[in-house]
């Protein structure tokens, strides 16, 4: 390992940041916990041009650890709606609780006390450490291991403990010694792998700009770029298939909370049958009649979602029963086929079933729904956009 680069790391990355990297992102040069907080787990899988957005609308709508601890969780999931992964919003939401009840309202600086905090990983310690109080501590999220794999030359996949092991040594080594220059080291760190030293277009293939670390780059110099760090090879995503319920009574639809460690958890969602593995091409012809899909009524279309009670009621007041459209939507891991289901009835009906909820259309947008959902119902006019966004 290189005892020159080691040494020299922080001084070139935090000079090629006065050149070269991002400014005037509105979380940079803060030093409120809670402010660094919010914006790094928004920035957790989620674009930069999409926080640059929501960031700023989260903030005014919570402005403090003491106002989102003391949100209902609903008022955060409908805040958080389309930014994915809703696991973080519930974070969020019982962190500040944390916060709150056993650090007085006052995130610890200590990495370690970070690390207990829900939802907060070690890398995410360490930013909100280095950001807001200076204290000299590595992260290293899939950027990072990226920038440390090729400057180092360190081979094998980035999911071994071995690996990982190595490479949290080496974030902690490169720090720089002067603890008041960790906002601007850690933010620097975070755009060159964001921007240069990225996954597949880093600059140092192009002729375009030229790389500070080109010269004392293991990867570089060994023509390794795109090969390190190595890469684990996925295999393809699982489809499924699931029937969801469009139930209308005049100006109100039918919701259902999800449950929490469900995709979407804690969302409010359209009611759904189970997920069904999608059928290959060949599965679907050589099913009996080789119809596309199989046939189904709103007896059964009922009885897939709700309890034997409902069914009787909504049968006894079903007013119409037809296709809609089918929608595909991407998960980080599977895709699922949506087939919509819309049907109208003539009464209120009282349901029984735990988590179903009539809302009015004009109250949605107090409510986390997944994306689909929410576009779905803006696309079948059922509810103006305004009103989704509150």
């Amino acid at each position: 390992m290189s005892k020159a680069l080691t040494a020299s790391f922080a001084k070139k990355l935090i000079d090629w940041h006065g050149r070269d990297g991002r400014q005037g992102l509105p979380w940079q040069g803060i030093r409120d916990p809670y402010a660094v907080w919010v914006s790094e787990i928004m920035l957790q899988q989620t674009q930069v041009a999409t926080v640059l957005e929501r960031y700023p609308r989260f903030m005014k709508r919570f402005p403090n650890v003491q106002k989102l601890a003391a949100a209902p969780l609903d008022d955060v999931l409908a805040e958080w709606a389309g930014l994915g992964y809703y696991s973080r919003a519930r974070n969020l939401h019982a962190c500040a609780n944390q916060v709150v009840t056993q650090f007085g309202g006052k995130f610890p600086s200590d990495p370690l006390l970070l690390e207990q905090l829900k939802g907060i990983g070690r890398s995410t310690a360490g930013a909100i450490a280095a950001f807001a109080f200076h204290v000299r501590a590595p992260i290293l999220d899939a950027n990072v291991k990226r920038i440390l794999a090729r400057l180092f030359g360190i081979e094998g996949a980035l999911q071994d403990k071995a690996v990982n092991d190595q490479l949290w040594l080496l974030a902690q080594d490169l720090l720089p010694q002067d603890s008041q220059e960790m906002p601007v080291y850690t933010q620097a760190l975070m755009d060159f792998g964001a921007t240069w030293c990225t996954s597949r277009k880093p600059v140092c293939l192009s002729t375009e700009r030229k790389c500070p670390f080109e010269k004392q780059c293991q990867a570089n110099l060994s023509n390794q770029v795109l090969e390190l760090p190595h890469k684990v090879i996925k295999t393809k995503s699982p489809e499924f298939n699931c029937d969801m319920l469009l139930l209308r009574h005049g100006n109100s639809v039918l919701l259902e909370r999800r449950p929490d460690k469900a995709i979407w958890g804690g969302l409010w969602s359209l009611p759904e049958s189970p997920w069904r593995p999608k059928e290959t091409k060949d599965q679907e012809s050589q099913r009996d009649g080789a119809l596309p899909e199989p046939h189904i009524n709103a007896a059964q279309l009922f009885e897939m979602m709700l309890s034997r009670e409902d069914v009787s009621a909504l049968l006894k007041s079903c007013q119409s029963f037809e296709r809609g459209e089918k929608i595909k939507h991407i998960f980080t891991h599977r895709r699922l086929w949506m087939q919509i289901w819309n049907v109208s009835i003539a009464d209120s009906v009282q349901l029984t079933g735990d988590g179903l909820k009539w809302v009015s259309l004009r109250q949605l947008g107090k409510y986390g729904l997944p994306q689909p959902i929410k576009v779905l119902l803006q696309g079948a006019s059922l509810v103006r956009g305004d009103d989704l966004r509150n």
